[in-house]
């Protein structure tokens, strides 16, 4: 199992997209204030194409992805403009 995490500054959105094994598990969104579920995905939901500069990294559980949302709060940045 793999999660992608977006951050969308502007909307103060965080989007995950993930898969298990090879089936895709589909995306989510939700506030960066708050916490991803497993109910949250759509399989069909891909995280939209212009957030591509707004990757953060890839998790190897929603667990850690939430993990990382908690100790970031409040300082969430995106793919800073010099490694684009």
């Amino acid at each position: 199992m793999a999660f992608g995490l977006w951050i969308d500054e502007s909307k103060g959105l965080a989007w995950a997209q993930g898969t298990h094994e090879y089936r895709p598990l589909g995306a989510a969104v939700i506030a960066v204030t708050d916490q991803f579920r497993g109910l949250d995905f759509r399989k069909t939901a891909r995280h939209p194409r212009h957030l591509e500069s707004g990757f953060v990294g890839l998790f190897a559980s929603l667990e850690d992805v939430n993990r990382h949302l908690r100790a970031h709060r409040g300082k969430l940045r995106a793919t800073p403009d010099y490694v684009r």
